[in-house]
Parts: C-alpha cells; sequence; structure tokens
C-alpha cells in the first residue's frame, strides 16, 4: 500500500481472499508469511546498496488469533539502524539482525507476529551483483506501481 522513496518504510495490506484463506475461511497461515517474509530483506539490500547481500536467514510466525477480514504490517528501518547494520557487516564481515513486524486488523487488534533474521555480509570486490533489470524490475514493482494511501484510508498503527 506504501512504499517510502527510501525504502525506509513499507505498509502492507493481506486481504482476506479466496487467495489467501484457509478451509476455516480465515487468513492461511502461508498467506501471512508469505506478506512479510521479504519485506525488511529487499528494504535492507536498498538502504545498503550493491555493495552488501542480504539473505533471509530464518523466520518465524507466531498466531495470536484467527484473521477474519484484512490484515496490515508496517515495517520501519530508520537511518541509525542501516548505519549500524552496515558498521557491523565493515567490522566482521557479516552481520546478523533480528527484526519483527506485528500483523493488525482494522481496528488495530493484533493477529499475528512475524520475526525475521536476517544475513547480511559485504560483497568483495569483482563479486557478482544482483542482474541489473532483476533490480530495476524490483523497484517498479515496490515503487513504481504503489501509490501512497491517503491518511483518511490508512490503518491504525500497530503495536
Amino acid at each position: 500500500m506504501h512504499l517510502a522513496a527510501d525504502f525506509s518504510e513499507v505498509h502492507v495490506r493481506l486481504p482476506l481472499s479466496w487467495r489467501t484463506c484457509n478451509y476455516h475461511g480465515t487468513i492461511f497461515g502461508g498467506s501471512i508469511y508469505g506478506a512479510v517474509d521479504p519485506i525488511h530483506a529487499i528494504m535492507l539490500i536498498h538502504r545498503l546498496g550493491e555493495e552488501h547481500e542480504v539473505w533471509v536467514k530464518g523466520a518465524s510466525v507466531r498466531f495470536l488469533r484467527p484473521g477474519r477480514g484484512d490484515l496490515w504490517a508496517h515495517f520501519r528501518l530508520d537511518d541509525a539502524e542501516v548505519e549500524a547494520v552496515r558498521a557491523l557487516a565493515a567490522a566482521a564481515g557479516e552481520a546478523e539482525r533480528t527484526y519483527e513486524v506485528t500483523l493488525v486488523d482494522g481496528g488495530g487488534v493484533p493477529h499475528a507476529r512475524a520475526t525475521v533474521t536476517l544475513h547480511v555480509r559485504r560483497r568483495a570486490a569483482g563479486e557478482r551483483r544482483p542482474v541489473a533489470w532483476l533490480a530495476r524490475a524490483t523497484r517498479w514493482l515496490l515503487g513504481g506501481g504503489v501509490a501512497p494511501v491517503p491518511p483518511a484510508e490508512q490503518p491504525p498503527e500497530g503495536p
């Protein structure tokens, strides 16, 4: 729903639909996982630049209550966090960071809490970089076709 130009903030809406529901008519756990798994990694890839490589090392979802309607997740990576990751990777050659995001309903009630652990390392000089067209396509998909949501339509902030 929203992507900051500098990839510092992303708002995701996970709709309850025939594509995302389970046998009980609530949001399928795999849909929740798929909606949150890549976001912090993509944000950090774009914030750190091509001299770093970022991989999802592990993830988990804690289900708090069934998602009987749309859910929202707000992801944020502030400048201080990005610089901390950059410094750790520079000092040790790699870094590991864990991020948490809560998926909430329209009333701000938490329905799931996801934790993602990322592995970050500096690329060696001359090491293969991401395919340029794929990086551009990712930027377009995540940013080019996404319009900001007017404040009146934004879901409440999660915990």
